[in-house]
């Protein structure tokens, strides 16, 4: 009689154990993929020909790019004939959409994942051409990101809070004269994230290039050249497709940065946890930030973790090494039960 239940406690076990390994098999593999959406070409503002400029960031290890040419949507079918790689590089549809408001702020967002163009909008105010321009990219079948907010000093936080559907913005541009850290008066793109976040909006944040200058790299100009691989976004998905990397976007499942090199990121009800690639004898600091801004806690582990009490508004994660660059870890909202 023993022996037949303990056969049969077995039995239950590996049956279970066997369901558990099904499970797990069943989950698509996700991957790392290493992006730029916001690249300009002779098209609108840049030096060299789509063609080039694809090829460059293929050339420099870079997974997709989105061509976003001011008011221009790039024909992406030939250049990813010519310079794109199955599995390895994708170009996607983009443009940037720009708009000048009454008051001379301009207003540009990126249409990415764009299924046709979009015209600049009509709008007068700030937070009309920034809506118009949301919705017209939604309704081209793309996911709309607000680029350089603080360009013009067009854009702050309470635009942000009043606008609808807007995903994804740029807490960095490499561009020189885009103002990331505020001042006189100005909330830096990372103020007006948190205070956005803080008020409730879901938002992401996006590093870019915004690159311009590729003839001209290294070269003396009588303004700071726009140089590409200043910024980047690393993307996390099944496969290097549109659909994929898009939905990515949305979700929030990617970082941003301007050099520190993660190798993952997970989160499930008790941590949030970071695993920093170490970059030779780089040191590291982490901060995970909540509302208002408040740093939650701050590790200089390579390893660094936040235990959830499970009602922060939002949890995000700033990484910074030694020599300076920075990694921005997307926002989760544990009050929600929506943490990834």
């Amino acid at each position: 009689m023993r022996n037949n239940r303990t056969y049969s406690i077995i039995t239950v076990v590996l049956g279970l154990l066997w369901l558990h390994l099904s499970a797990i098999a069943q989950q698509p593999v996700k991957h790392w993929f290493k992006g730029n959406v916001h690249a300009h070409t002779v098209n609108s503002d840049g030096d060299s020909t789509p063609l080039a400029v694809a090829e460059w960031y293929r050339e420099h290890g870079y997974n997709f790019l989105a061509i976003t040419d001011h008011n221009w949507l790039t024909d992406t079918e030939n250049i990813n004939r010519v310079a794109g790689e199955a599995g390895k590089f994708l170009l996607l549809p983009g443009e940037e959409v720009t708009t000048t408001s009454v008051d001379k702020k301009e207003v540009h967002v990126n249409g990415i994942g764009i299924n046709r163009l979009v015209p600049p909008s009509t709008g007068k105010t700030v937070i009309e051409l920034l809506q118009q321009n949301v919705d017209a990219i939604h309704e081209s079948g793309g996911i709309a990101s607000l680029n350089h907010p603080n360009y013009t000093w067009a854009i702050q936080s309470k635009e942000l809070i009043a606008s609808r559907d807007l995903l994804l913005f740029e807490v960095f541009n490499a561009s020189w004269s885009v103002g990331n850290a505020g001042g006189g008066g100005y909330e830096s793109h990372e103020e007006m994230w948190d205070k956005a976040l803080s008020a409730g909006k879901k938002i992401y944040g996006i590093a870019s290039d915004d690159s311009h200058d590729f003839k001209q790299y290294g070269r003396a100009l009588p303004y700071p050249p726009t140089i590409p691989g200043g910024g980047w976004i690393v993307v996390r998905a099944e496969a290097l497709t549109q659909e994929h990397i898009v939905n990515a976007l949305r979700r929030g499942d990617f970082y941003a940065s301007t050099g520190v090199v993660l190798s993952d990121v997970q989160v499930d009800e008790s941590a949030f946890t970071i695993h920093i690639r170490r970059t030779r004898d780089s040191e590291y600091r982490t901060e995970f930030i909540g509302k208002d801004g408040v740093v939650l806690s701050t590790s200089t582990d390579v390893n660094p973790s936040y235990r959830l009490r499970g009602d922060e508004v939002y949890v995000r994660a700033r990484v910074q090494d030694s020599i300076g660059g920075v990694a921005w870890v997307q926002p989760i909202f544990p009050a929600r039960g929506k943490a990834k």
